[in-house]
């Protein structure tokens, strides 16, 4: 019975937790058995939940510890892509307003950066082409929108062509440091810029087409003649000052960066149906057209004879509605000041105002003196003599008043509109 008491003893051992020393020298071998035997439920449900794959082996409670971690796991790994998500969102800057309710405006300066590319010229009108943020940039593109009544593609068409024009052209440099004849040009071209009451500035261009002593002298080279005109305009369109803009212009209403353009034909019946001219005309309405677009406020054209209904025929075919409603015919040039009744006191005498002519205070191109300048002089003079007697007798067959004698009467017809346009 001595020998049976260490068996009784041994077998309740492992079973009871207040087991004696004695005992642990031979629990050993069972305590292995029991961590072995302990995990097997709590690995049998996570390795069918997570690792249906996983058999257990010897080594379960390192894979006890790696489903716990793989719990941990995917709730770090998860929350950062939802961080990521949410802060774009949060931190996208806000459309400016004239981007916002103009999808075309912005859809235009998505192209802008392929335009450049394309041309590659980033100026037009003084104005480094930048972006959206850019007031400047902003005002050049409206122009060229509205000019295309809003459709970008053809706005995109235009504005390429206009910056590979200038790229090629170089037209600052026209009118900054290049000389034109004088006596192919003197006269015939000049700059006023006129001040409101508040400041504000009225930039006026004018052509005075009347003043033409040889028809082939001056427009017999169109490429020269289209060079200084371009001259002309370039001064205009510094003294706009588009480059300094703070502010946007609004696309559907008044744009302060244009000009107003007078063409003074007195006395030039000779213009009837002249090649050189009317070629000459043609390639400065396709430039200006292409180049300028937006820029003219209003146009008139002062001292308009009959013969000259082909010219208003001509600039039709080539230029929008928009532009041509802005045309103002005036058969008597002394009527011009009243349409600018804030500014009738600087125009010149002879448009009604009270200001000296434009030869003695308005600017114009830098103009040199020919060494063939006395020949040409003598046959200038006798050009003249002709334009005058030619004159003279569309005059005498004109029976009517001195203020409609001068102009056609459909052109006539069209100047009580004009100023109620005004």
């Amino acid at each position: 019975m001595a020998d049976q008491q260490p068996e009784k003893t041994t077998a309740p051992a492992a079973d009871a937790p207040d087991s004696q020393p004695t005992a642990v020298t031979n629990t050993e071998t069972p305590k292995e058995t029991t961590e072995a035997a302990e995990p097997q439920p709590q690995d049998k449900t996570e390795t069918t939940t997570v690792q249906p794959a996983v058999e257990p082996t010897a080594a379960q409670p390192t894979t006890a510890e790696t489903p716990a971690e793989a719990d941990k796991a995917p709730a770090e790994v998860q929350q950062p892509p939802q961080a990521e998500e949410e802060k774009p969102v949060a931190e996208q800057p806000e459309q400016p307003a004239y981007l916002a309710k103009n999808p075309a405006l912005a859809q235009f300066f998505e192209r802008l950066p392929a335009i450049v590319s394309s041309s590659g010229h980033a100026e037009m009108w003084g104005v480094p082409l930048k972006d959206s943020n850019d007031a400047p940039t902003v005002n050049v593109l409206i122009k060229f929108l509205r000019a295309n009544e809003g459709n970008v593609k053809l706005a995109e068409e235009q504005l390429t062509k206009a910056l590979k024009w200038r790229k090629e052209m170089n037209p600052s440099a026209l009118a900054e440091s290049t000389s034109y004849s004088a006596t192919k040009f003197g006269g015939l071209g000049y700059l006023t810029v006129y001040k409101e009451a508040n400041g504000a500035e009225t930039v006026v261009t004018w052509n005075i087409y009347g003043g033409v002593k040889d028809i082939n002298t001056t427009f017999g080279d169109m490429d020269e003649f289209v060079k200084w005109r371009v001259a002309l305009m370039e001064l205009a369109v510094k003294e706009l000052k588009m480059a300094e803009a703070t502010s946007v212009i609004d696309y559907d209403g008044e744009d302060p960066y244009q000009m107003i353009q007078v063409h003074d034909y007195l006395n030039v019946s000779f213009l009837r149906l002249n090649p050189a001219i009317k070629a000459a005309t043609k390639k400065t309405i396709e430039v200006f057209t292409t180049a300028y677009p937006e820029l003219l406020r209003e146009k008139f054209f002062v001292n308009v004879p009959a013969i000259m209904g082909w010219m208003f025929a001509a600039m039709k075919v080539f230029l929008s509605k928009n532009t041509t409603r802005k045309f103002h015919p005036i058969s008597n040039g002394a009527n011009l000041a009243r349409e600018f009744p804030s500014l009738k006191d600087q125009f010149p005498k002879v448009y009604g105002g009270s200001a000296p002519a434009l030869q003695e205070g308005a600017r114009t191109v830098n103009l040199v003196q020919d060494e063939s300048a006395p020949a040409a002089h003598e046959q200038s003079k006798e050009q003249a003599k002709e334009n005058k007697e030619e004159a003279a007798q569309e005059e005498s067959k004109a029976e009517s008043t001195p203020e409609q004698g001068k102009a056609d009467p459909a052109v006539t017809a069209k100047e009580a509109p004009a100023a109620d346009a005004k």
